[in-house]
């Protein structure tokens, strides 16, 4: 009795789950057949879910001051992606009703799409109006595969003031992709932008970002029916130069349309505040897409636009190597600053005659007088007795021979010459005559407008002054540099300084023209001449022949090194002007660009000798500056 009443308690302990369990499936087979009958039966109808990359935003580039110079604009695009679309060609067509579209270009979009895997996106048109861009989304039911995308696109405002130091993005090729080890799925969006060249691209993975994603539903058409989540990407990490958008406008415009650079260290910090390379082009066009004829125009430009003179070019330093030359002979004991050496004009050496630049010769000079007045006969005498050795290691101690580590592309190494060298890299053994040479910057020397830069630097402090061009990312401070001493005899260290000041603003000066007459802005400096073109014996007989008289290629580099102010240096400048016709062509845009840096804008007219200033204040005018160039932001502003 006992065992019949627990098995009928079992029973009905049984049959009440299983009339649970059926009561939740009858209610969940009414809720699925009933409430969500729309949901599943698109489902069933071949919807599907997909899921979408979506690109970051590229992260902003700005200058010391904050100021934007490589952001993101808005873009309208639409893209095809040949699964969902079916027959290709007929959405083209339909597409083309809509937006303007050549044959040319339509079939060049559908080979594009041809090439790709049909799962992959391919951009068909960008850069589109808002009418456009409605007109597609309002007909998107009749253009299956096609999505309209509001997108970021890469702008530089400045255009061309920092084309060479930044660089430039563009499409993700597939010479890019097969770089690339593991490619970041993101690079295969369409038109996605990649760092080609500059601070862009040796940035990349800090500038590019982190993609997010999106969860759509799309019917068998795919046509996309809703979105279901979506997780934005993360946008790359915001970068601050240490240039100043100011003053690097200011170059762009002082250099013109000169095959030139200039380049600007903060002695202090060894932060470059300007850097430029002239002429400029628009980095826009290469965003955009480049027209054939236009990259051609650059390509085949005699003065090399697309080429970053002030890190990639390399030049006989001429006269600015001179102090070099100098202080290798006052460090090594062999002269003082009292030293001289009787100048005739020339140097016989080995049956072979070396002529000074002043074909009558200085007379009888002493160190800073050698540098006054750029003596060659003086450093002639004094390369006997150093050697290419000693010149060459000073070389190097002062940046010279050597490529500084900065974000940027192709960065030369440049070439301080010693023995060993020219046996590895010619076969032959040194001479003298190669010694005479290189005391006056010429012969086998070559440096950078970024080299002679940071010379200038270590000249004016006596400290390793490294340069720099990354000031924070995402706000984060790069450390603060310590420089450490040059081991080099303060006094000696003095009489260099002398000369280069004595180069200004003595009677005798070759750069006295240029000298600035405001005394706590005093520069010291260094004018320099290098030969493109040997000087026969027939030709010196008969006279030679102006630069202005030769072939725009066949004149002589014009150069200048300086720094300012001379008894507490701030800034160094550089400045090359290719076939410039010699230092005149240099040295009064090097003064400019000192002047405004001190002066944080547009320099002052009374900076200036008398009789110039109704010139500078013309030249000005007829600049075409940026306003944050044309009034100081700090410093004094005396005009």
């Amino acid at each position: 009795m006992e065992s019949s009443r627990s098995v009928s308690r079992r029973g009905v302990l049984i049959g009440a789950i299983q009339a649970a369990v059926i009561g939740v499936l009858g209610l969940r087979l009414r809720s699925m057949q009933l409430e969500q009958a729309d949901q599943y039966r698109l489902l069933a109808d071949g919807n599907s879910i997909k899921i979408r990359l979506l690109p970051p935003a590229r992260g902003l580039i700005l200058d010391r001051n904050g100021t934007v110079i490589a952001g993101n604009e808005q873009n309208y695009r639409v893209t095809l992606t040949r699964e969902e679309a079916g027959d290709v060609s007929a959405v083209i067509a339909r597409l083309r009703h809509i937006i303007p579209m050549t044959d040319a270009q339509a079939a060049a979009v559908i080979a594009e799409i041809m090439r790709r895997p049909a799962v992959t996106p391919v951009s068909v048109a960008d850069r589109l109006t808002w009418d456009e861009f409605a007109a597609i989304a309002l007909n998107a039911p009749a253009l299956p595969g096609i999505t309209p995308e509001s997108v970021l696109s890469r702008i530089y405002p400045q255009r061309g003031d920092f084309a060479h130091v930044l660089g430039y993005v563009g499409p993700v090729s597939d010479y890019d992709l097969s770089r690339i080890e593991s490619p970041d799925p993101v690079l295969r969006l369409p038109e996605f932008q990649l760092g080609k060249v500059g601070v862009e691209a040796r940035l990349e993975e800090n500038l590019r970002g982190k993609a997010g994603a999106r969860r759509v539903e799309v019917n068998s058409a795919g046509r996309e029916m809703r979105e279901l989540s979506r997780q934005e990407g993360q946008q790359g990490a915001a970068v601050q130069m240490t240039l100043d958008a100011g003053l690097q406008n200011f170059c762009t415009q002082r250099l013109g349309e000169e095959s030139a650079a200039a380049v600007v260290i903060d002695v202090t910090n060894g932060d470059i505040v300007a850097i430029s390379s002239s002429p400029v082009f628009d980095p826009n066009m290469f965003v955009r897409g480049i027209s054939g004829p236009n990259y051609r125009a650059l390509l085949n430009h005699d003065h090399r636009p697309l080429a970053d003179k002030t890190v990639q070019g390399v030049y006989p330093p001429g006269s600015t190597y001179k102090m070099i030359t100098l202080l290798a002979g006052l460090e090594a004991g062999i002269i003082n600053a009292g030293s001289r050496f009787y100048c005739p004009g020339y140097l016989q050496v080995a049956g072979r005659r070396f002529h000074c630049w002043s074909r009558g010769g200085h007379g009888s000079v002493d160190a800073i007088q050698s540098l006054e007045q750029s003596c060659d006969v003086y450093y002639y005498e004094l390369a006997q007795r150093v050697g290419i050795e000693r010149m060459s290691e000073m070389a190097r101690r002062f940046g010279l021979g050597m490529r500084h580590d900065l974000p940027m592309s192709a960065v030369a190494e440049g070439i301080a010459p010693d023995r060993e060298w020219k046996r590895n890299r010619h076969g032959q053994e040194w001479q003298v005559g190669d010694s005479i040479n290189a005391s006056i910057g010429q012969g086998f020397v070559l440096t950078s407008p970024l080299q002679l830069a940071v010379m200038t630097a270590r000249l004016a402090t006596g400290l390793k002054v490294e340069p720099r061009l990354i000031r924070a990312v995402n706000g984060i401070p790069e450390p603060s540099p310590e420089f450490e001493d040059m081991g080099i005899n303060p006094l000696n260290l003095r009489t260099v300084r002398m000369g280069m000041d004595a180069v200004m603003n003595a009677s005798r000066g070759t750069a006295r023209g240029s000298r600035v007459v405001i005394p706590e802005w005093r520069v010291a400096g260094k004018t320099g001449t290098s030969q493109v073109r040997n000087i026969t014996a027939a030709e010196r007989a008969r006279g030679v022949v102006r630069n202005d008289q030769l072939p725009w290629n066949r004149r002589d580099h014009g150069l200048f090194v300086g720094y300012a102010p001379y008894d507490h240096p701030r800034y160094a400048v550089s400045v090359v002007v290719e076939h410039g016709g010699g230092a005149s062509a240099a040295t009064p845009i090097a003064r400019d660009i000192l002047l405004f840096a001190l002066n944080g804008g547009l320099p002052p007219l009374d900076a200036y000798p008398p009789g110039q200033r109704g010139g500078v204040e013309e030249l000005f005018d007829s600049m075409n500056l940026a306003p944050n160039a044309v009034v100081a932001q700090s410093g004094r502003a005396r005009a």
